[in-house]
């Protein structure tokens, strides 16, 4: 006879697995929304079957109707395979990648969309090229949309001239796709490393989607900005060959940028901040990468860019008129 102990973690056991399945067949189950409804009903009398046979054993014929359940649902879910050939939404259609000669990096598929409104825009798609011995600055720039604790990263690297290259990591969305953050765990979009001008991702940000952007100077040796540089183009080039899902915890715009980095800088603390991005300028200050401002109040406050983005008359003096003010950046 089963110990009460033993059926209290059993039915634990049960429930997380009823829980996760029943998301995963809502999320990804290749039907129509009743057909994808039924089934997961049918996946929760399954698992509260196994639950009651717990308590009663002439429910005990439960526990294989539920076992064959689970077998069939993780044969399904592991022959879910990231892919790059869908029908992909305009901004990810292209992959950037990257080719580097000595000091000299080229990129290919570099975004400099004109946004006019989130569905009237000019693609574009450049190839640019960058000279390693001229990268001047780092920049993280974080975007937010509705919550203190979530924002998007972007790291913007500098080579002079109010010449800045963006990279960033999405999700790759398809045509219909819509941003949801328990997707994320399940399998529902690609990854992506974007290359992109600061009047295409910073601006349209701001000025477009009406979010709320702030911009931290990051200071570190030139190598390890370098490397940095680098490491974005490398999981680039890894992603366009071999593709990966955007996971909402383990490969999110946050996470990628914190493993990049700690190739650069060995030891590099973990920390929860890396996950909720929304606090991530904390978590800059207290690595003392941050200069020019007594308290992290003071960097948030000047670091923010959204109403100078907006008042910005002109792409061309874009990434000068949001950098007005910005503590440990000399605009003059």
């Amino acid at each position: 006879m089963i110990s009460m102990a033993a059926s209290l973690l059993i039915g634990i056991v049960i429930a997380l697995t009823a829980a996760w399945g029943a998301l995963a067949l809502w999320m990804r189950a290749p039907f129509s929304p009743g057909l994808r409804g039924a089934l997961t009903l049918a996946w929760l009398a399954s698992s509260l079957a196994a639950g009651a046979a717990l308590a009663w054993p002439a429910w005990q014929p439960a526990w294989y109707a539920f076992a064959v359940a689970v077998i069939a649902l993780l044969g399904w879910w592991f022959t879910l395979r990231p892919s790059n050939d869908r029908d992909w939404i305009p901004e990810v259609a292209r992959q950037t990648h990257g080719e580097v000669d000595g000091s000299q990096v080229t990129l290919h598929n570099v975004r400099n969309f004109d946004w006019r409104t989130r569905t009237d825009f000019t693609p574009h798609w450049e190839t640019r090229r960058y000279a390693l011995d001229e990268l001047q600055s780092v920049d993280v720039a974080l975007s937010y949309w509705n919550r203190p604790a979530i924002a998007h990263a972007l790291v913007s690297f500098g080579f002079g001239d109010d010449r800045y290259v963006v990279f960033s990591v999405e999700i790759r969305r398809k045509q219909g796709d819509r941003f949801s953050e328990i997707g994320g765990f399940f399998k529902q979009y690609e990854l992506s490393v974007i290359a992109s001008t600061e009047e295409d991702s910073l601006r349209v940000r701001t000025n477009v989607r009406g979010e709320d952007g702030y911009l931290y100077r990051i200071h570190m040796p030139l190598d390890a900005a370098r490397s940095l540089f680098l490491a974005y183009v490398d999981s680039a080039n890894r992603l366009r060959h071999t593709p990966r899902f955007y996971h909402t915890l383990t490969a999110n715009c946050t996470t990628i940028v914190f493993q990049m980095a700690r190739r650069i800088v060995p030891g590099l603390p973990l920390d929860f901040r890396q996950l909720v991005s929304g606090y991530l300028p904390e978590y800059l200050y207290d690595l003392h990468v941050l200069q020019g401002a007594g308290d992290i109040g003071q960097y948030r406050r000047l670091g923010r860019y959204t109403d100078r983005a907006r008042a910005s008359p002109t792409p061309a003096t874009f990434s000068r008129d949001i950098r007005q003010g910005v503590p440990g950046i000399d605009t003059r």
